[in-house]
């Protein structure tokens, strides 16, 4: 299955056990919200909010980043 880039944006700071959690994303704390950032295809994309979910973080952005060629 083809992978994208995406970035997930949620409410609130993540702590050092929701980073570990996160550990295959870029993390990137700005201000009220954490960006987390990598490369899944549509499976991990469903994996990746369900851990949202359960963690009970607020989904406030899903964005499929521009594919480059190549």
């Amino acid at each position: 299955m083809r992978t994208h880039r995406y970035r997930i944006t949620v409410l609130g700071g993540l702590t050092e056990t929701y980073r570990e959690v996160f550990g295959d994303f870029r993390v990137e704390p700005n201000g009220v919200k954490t960006t987390l950032t990598g490369e899944l295809d549509q499976s991990g994309l469903y994996g990746v909010l369900h851990r949202i979910q359960m963690l009970g973080l607020e989904l406030v952005e899903l964005v499929r980043l521009t594919d480059h060629p190549g």
